[in-house]
Formats: C-alpha cells, structure tokens, sequence
C-alpha cells in the first residue's frame, strides 16, 4: 500500500493524478452519480492514498448509515426532519394555495428547473394543426366576420353594432370551446387561439367579447364539472348566443386574492323539502355582466344546519344563477379606460336557488369551486390573453413595418434611421417571443395538459411583452400614432394594453408570487414532496425526497460551475445549425437556475413569500428559458430558414441578455449574511465577466429590422393570421397598397437617384424631376408612371384623421343623422 501511495505521490505522476481524480471527480458530479458510487469513489481514494484499516472502517459505516434507507431514517432523517419543522424552514402552506398547487399538472417547465433538461424531449412537443373545418372557418366566416366589424364605430359608439353581435352569436364564436354534441363549436385550442389572433388584430373590443364566454366562465366549468342535466340546459344555448354568460369572481376586497371571498351562500331546506341557497354577493369588473342572462357565481358556501353533513363552512362554490332571479341587480358598467366592451359592477342580495340545480356539479360538488377555478384558469391564461397579445404584436409589426417604408423623412423612409432600427428590433424579438410562446403553450393544452405555472408565465410575459410593443410602435408612428381616428391602426391598442396586463391577476402578483412562488414547488423534482411529506408527518416520504434533494443539488452544483466555466461548451443540443450554440447555452442556464433556487428557498425558508423583488428575477430566469425553449422550437419548426437567421439570434440574445441581467440583480441583492457578501463579490464579479449574453449588437438588430421591412417571408411570419383586409380605403389596406406600391418603385428610384450622382440630373427630389428623367432616358415612361403611382399612394397613406368641430363632438356623430362620420384626411401645408 506504501508503494501505491509513494508512486501517485511522486512528483512526476502526482499531477496526472491529480487531474485524473479532479476529472472523474468532475465527472461523477455532472452526470449526477448515484450515492453508492460517490461511496465507492470514497472509499477507493481512501484505501489507495494509504489510510489505516480502521479508519476505512469507520468510513465504510458512516457510508452505510446513508446509502440503507431504514438506518437512514432512523439515525439521520427523523433528526432534520425535526430540526426543519422546529425551524420554520419549510414555508406554510394555505389550503387554498395548496389546492392551487395540486390542481393542473407539471409539464416542461420541470424540465427547466432540472438543471439538466432534456432538450429532445421539450423539442419533440408537437405543434397544433388546423382541422380542415377550422381553417375553413377562419379563412371565410371569420374573414366575413373582420369585414363587417368597424373598429371605429365600435369605439365612438361605446356599443358594437348589432349586426356584428347577431353574427358572432349565429356562427356560434360564443361556444368555441362547446363540445359539437351541444351544439357548439368543439375547435382545438389551437383554433381557438388563431381566431383570437386574428380578431384581436381587427377589434380590440370585439376580441374581448368572444374571448371572455371561451374562457373562464359557465361554458368552461360545465365542460369539465357540470351535471348532465346542467349541460343538457345550458351547453347548446350557450352555443348559438341565446344564453349570455357572464362569470362573477372579483370583488372589492378580493381581486388577485381570490381566496379571500366575501359573497356568501347558506344552504337551508325549502318548504318542498330541497336544498335551497341563499346568496348574499358584490362583485366587480365582470365583463359582459350587464347584458347576461347566466351569472357564473364563485361565493363561499356555508351550511349551519349541517344538512350535508359535514363542517359549517364549505368552502369556495361555483354556482350558475339566471340574472333574472329576484335579488339579482344588473345594467351599471364600469368604464374601462373608455374601452367599449360590457365591464360591470354586479349585486346579488337574498337570492334564493335550488342548491341541486345550480351549483355547478350539483351538491356533490359543493366546496370543490377552488379547485375548479385553479384547474380553469388555463384558458384565459394560456390562450385567450397571449392570443390576444401575439395578434396585437403581429399587427403592429406589419403597420410599423408599413409606416417606416412609406414616410420619408431626410429624403429617405425613416425605416433606415438608426434611432427608429432601435424600437422596431424590440418590435420584431418581442412579436417572434409572443407568437413562439404562443404556440407553445397550445403544444401542452392540445394535448390535454393544463400547466399552470406555464400558462401563468404565458399571460405575464405575453402582456409584459404587448405593452412594450405598443409603445416602441407608438413611438415608431410618432404622430400619426396619437391621432384617433380610422386611419389609426394602433391608438386603441395603447389605450386598452392596461386591462391585459391586469386581468387573470394582476402582472406585479403573477410575476413576485405565482410563477416563482408556485412554480418552485410546482416544477421542482423534490421540494413540493418534502413539503407534502412534513404536513403528513410522513418520514418515508420525506427521507426519500430529502436525500433525493440532496443528490439534485450536488449534480446541479457541478454542472453549474462546469458549464459556467466552459460557457455551455458540455451542455447537449438536439440539433445542429444556428440553434445549438443557444440549446447549450440553455443548459447552462438551466443548471445556474436550478442551484441558485434551491440556495434561495434553503437560505430564506418561509420568508421567500415575502422577498418578492427576488422572487420576481427568479420568475424571470425560468420565464425566459420557457420563452427560449419555445422560439427554438419555432425557429426549427419553420425549417430553420437562413433568411430568418438575423431575427432568430437578435430574439435569443434577447432572452438571455434578459436571463443574465436577473441573475445580476439577483446577485447584487442576496441579502444573507456572510453568504450574501459572496454572492455581491465574487459570484457577481465572475458573472459581469463571463455573462452569459450582452444586448444585441447594432448590426444584428439592424439585420433583423431590414429583413421585416424588405423579406416576405420575415413579413409573413411576424404578421401570420393577422387580418389584412383588401380594400384600399380600409386603413390596413391603404398601408399595404402603398408599401407594395413603394416597394416596386425602388429599383426605379435607385436609377434615378444614381443619375442624380452622375449629374446626369439636378439634384432635386425624385418625384419632381421624373419628367427629365424620362427625356434623359433614366426611365421610361412606365416607370416614370410607376414611380408617380407610389408618390400619390404614399401621401394618401401618411395622412391622418382630423374632424370638424361638429364631428368632433362627444360621440362622434353629425348633428344631422344618427350616423358616424368617417373623416377624410385635411392636407396640411
């Protein structure tokens, strides 16, 4: 043993020796190694460096206690199990968070809190495909549909025209989501999605409208928990519009609590012997309230006669109450930033109903509304908004991208002005981020996976992300921007963009509390379990998810500093091209993540709830790595195409430049003692130093803006089933006449601009020496005509709206009629 030792310590074979214990050291922990074969490793080390009988001995049974789960328990887990609960060190769990916890399921944001994701698989996640039936749908009803609404109407008015009403209740857009049995629709998720996109793009008000009786709501609830007598009733009249629904769950002293519920139900027995309830409620900013005819009703049933049987307080109940029903107050609205859609203020007082009838489920589901209402809220989180917001995107990169090739500013179109390249590269990332996340998210709920960590990210970000566009594109249209008008495509859109990011729950409280908050237990392989396994005093349960836990953090550990230090270079990637770089990077991310999580929930316990600035970066981290796993999955899905590359790497380097400035702020604020210093030194230092993404370069984002303003296939996929109308006096169709127009006129322009250099033409604007130019022989006189087409196409296009002072009045309307007045363009000097 002495000549084994002597000969690794020699100085000729030391330091081969130790690199290779250094290497398989490295190895061990990256591959996340079992337990038994870290023993191993021990004890090999141990026997080889020379150590005494004995003390290998004692190793080999401190060994043993830790790798026989039964010795393990006793001696070891009992004891931390103890120490943890004494401590506080676990966070306190509600009921009503729990069942928040436990309804839905996990999908491939586990994979991302892994640390080591397995990318193939997250890849393998199939897109959505139209049905036959559903692409017809869009490309003909809901084209007719986009036709007959006029967006300014609609706003002037306060109220959508009757005959767009009638056609979306007769084409059944209100029960998308009914089954065809009933009567409805029955269209994917990913239909469902699409004709959002695509009205959202058209009408703001009306997307509202549609989006709200296919999301949370009655239809929604007796989808999945209602009787069949209840479905018999309601599903079909839902359908074709003859019921209206509405859903009551926001009060004044419950909006993203939820929990806390004031509206109340007591169950009594009627005089004909039946279950009876007496509801009690006040709610607020319920969208199409005032004209419902079925309320939707989240209250808290109690039962002081105990007539079910069980405890006095119940629990949250959904119920579905006619608005018809005496005690019932409806017909007042809220005004929604002037948004012209039914937002409402709703009262129910001493409202009596068959118990049976209307809670949703019958009796038997008494006290289960929680629960519903956690397992329903994918809907409106996971297609409605982001739908809504990746169609707002799409349609702002096409007009932005319109308006920068038509107005001319300096003899040139202000596209190619560095200062207007800036927004319009955020325009650009941000739409390919929507549209991505978008599509992704429909992968799960296609499948009939309801992930409410992923669906609550989808909202934030997609809405986070609508907000900045509609300001980037503002500032890109400048004043053409703020004139209201039917020539402006984009005002209302900035007007509305609060009530996204404050529906479903409020953004701040999604992003600080829900997303981090839930998806650390949610998502985590272990945390959640070691929770479970405490509250039940579940030692079995919680010697396995400890040491289990244990294990995830060393293997994490490694692979951080591994890929932290070959920047991603051993990460995996399932493919080759453009996206590897970024699938490796992902990894490193993914492996940063995961240790930095578990270091933050060991080091804070039950005080993360109340860190929510760091809670906040923490959502952000796994927000974009969901976002980056779902561009990568679109860029491949669309073929990798080399003309999408700049856009493609301007929205990664995006995300992660996003990705390293939470860690940053995450590092910088890690209030712990001593630990904390470390992390604002050291840790910090090494990150500015090798971050993992700085902002995108200028050339890059100027790349990716002149591919949306010159590729159609860039064009197309950042615009893709948007409505685009063909009639030239529509706004849209004014924009895309003239850029057409603009566009084939350029190659002519080049000529005599280049004749201009020559001197072979005064220096003069284009437009007013084409006559010259044509008896110079520069163009001809279809070219000339061409050239004078487009000038003509691109004045009519960057005029706005203005009014006379009778136009101008409260309403919109001419004192003469009852009609609303479309202004004509007033040329200004």
């Amino acid at each position: 043993m002495d000549t084994v030792l002597g000969a690794l310590l020699a100085p000729e074979i030391f330091p081969y020796a130790a690199a290779g214990a250094l290497v398989l050291v490295l190895a061990l922990g990256f591959n996340g190694a079992p337990l038994w074969l870290w023993s191993l490793f021990l004890v090999g080390v141990a026997t080889g460096f020379g150590l005494p009988v004995v003390a290998i001995g004692v190793l080999v049974a401190i060994l043993a206690i830790f790798n026989i789960p039964p010795i393990r328990k006793a001696l070891v887990s009992s004891g931390v199990m103890a120490t943890m609960k004494a401590l506080k060190l676990i966070p306190k769990i509600s009921e009503t968070e729990r069942t928040a916890l436990e309804a839905g399921v996990v999908w491939m944001e586990a994979e991302l809190f892994s640390g080591r994701p397995d990318f193939k698989k997250m890849m393998d996640q199939p897109f959505g495909k139209l049905s036959a039936e559903e692409k017809d749908f869009i490309d003909n009803d809901l084209e007719e549909l986009c036709a007959l609404i006029d967006d300014w109407k609609f706003w002037k008015t306060k109220e959508m025209q009757a005959e767009v009403f009638d056609f979306i209740k007769r084409k059944k857009l209100l029960g998308m989501i009914i089954p065809k049995e009933y009567g409805g629709l029955g269209f994917s998720h990913t239909a469902h999605s699409m004709i959002l996109q695509k009205i959202s793009s058209r009408s703001i008000p009306a997307s509202i409208t549609i989006m709200v009786p296919n999301s949370l709501g009655p239809a929604e609830l007796l989808n999945h928990y209602g009787t069949q007598a209840q479905k018999d009733k309601y599903l079909s009249r839902l359908a074709d519009g003859s019921e209206i629904p509405c859903f009551g769950l926001t009060e004044p002293m419950a909006g993203s609590d939820a929990g806390s519920l004031t509206s109340t139900g007591v169950l009594f027995k009627g005089e004909d012997g039946r279950l009876k309830m007496r509801l009690n409620w006040r709610k607020r900013w319920i969208t199409l309230a005032s004209i419902s005819t079925i309320i939707g009703l989240a209250f808290r049933l109690k039962d002081p006669e105990g007539l079910l049987g069980g405890e006095e307080d119940l629990g949250i109940t959904c119920a579905l109450i006619p608005s018809n029903t005496p005690g019932v107050e409806l017909g007042e609205r809220h005004d929604p930033l002037g948004v012209p859609f039914h937002n409402c203020p709703m009262e129910g007082h001493d409202v009596v109903v068959d118990a049976e009838d209307c809670i949703i489920g019958g009796v038997a589901k008494a006290g289960e509304g929680w629960q519903m209402l956690m397992e329903s809220l994918g809907a409106g989180r996971g297609i409605s908004l982001p739908a809504q917001s990746a169609g707002g995107n799409k349609m702002i990169s096409r007009v932005v991208s319109n308006h920068a090739t038509i107005r001319k500013q300096f003899g040139m179109s202000i596209g190619k002005f560095e200062g207007v390249e800036e927004p319009m590269a955020r325009i650009a990332a941000n739409t390919y981020m929507t549209e991505s996340m978008s599509q992704y998210v429909l992968s799960a709920l296609d499948q009939g996976i309801a992930p409410p960590v992923v669906t609550a990210m989808a909202k934030y970000y997609c809405t986070e992300m609508a907000r900045e566009t509609i300001k980037d594109g503002m500032d890109v249209l400048g004043g053409a921007g703020i004139s209201m008008g039917p020539r402006n495509l984009i005002a209302t859109g900035w007007v509305a963009i609060p009530i996204s990011v404050t529906v479903e729950g409020a953004n701040i409280l999604t992003r600080t509390l829900m997303i981090f908050g839930q998806g650390a237990l949610r998502a985590h392989p272990f945390a959640f379990k070691e929770v479970d396994a405490i509250d039940n005093n579940d030692l079995g349960g919680f010697d396995k998810a400890f040491w289990g836990h244990i294990g995830h953090i060393v293997r994490n550990l490694f692979r951080s500093v591994v890929l932290s230090w070959t920047r991603g270079f051993f990460g995996s990637s399932p493919v080759g091209g453009p996206a590897k770089r970024y699938f490796k990077k992902l990894a490193w991310t993914s492996a940063s993540f995961a240790i930095l999580a578990d270091l933050a929930m060991g080091l804070l316990g039950g005080q993360l709830k109340a860190k929510q600035k760091l809670t906040g970066r923490l959502a952000d981290i796994m927000g974009y790595m969901f976002i980056a796993t779902s561009v990568l999955k679109k860029f491949e899905a669309d073929g990798a195409k080399k003309e999408h590359e700049a856009l493609f790497h301007l929205t990664m380097q995006t995300i992660f430049h996003r990705i390293q400035e939470a860690f940053d702020g995450i590092f910088a604020n890690l209030d712990v003692p001593v630990i904390g210093l470390f992390f604002k030194g050291p840790v910090l230092w090494w990150s500015k130093i090798n971050s993992m993404a700085s902002a995108p370069k200028d050339a890059l984002g100027q790349a990716a803006v002149r591919s949306l303003l010159d590729d159609p296939s860039v064009r197309e996929v950042l615009s893709r089933g948007i409505y685009l109308p063909k009639d030239p006096t529509e706004a849209m169709g004014r924009l895309e006449q003239a850029y057409d127009a603009i566009k084939k006129a350029q190659p002519i322009e080049k000529k005599v601009k280049k004749a201009i250099r020559a001197r072979t033409l005064p220096k003069k604007p284009v437009f007013a020496i084409l006559d010259e130019a044509v008896t110079a022989g520069v163009i001809t006189a279809e070219e000339k005509a061409v050239i004078a087409e487009a000038e003509k196409l691109r004045y009519d296009a960057i005029q706005v709206d203005s009014f006379t002072q009778e136009e101008y009045l409260p309403g919109g309307m001419s004192k003469d009629d009852d009609k609303i007045v479309t202004p004509q363009p007033h040329e200004v000097a």
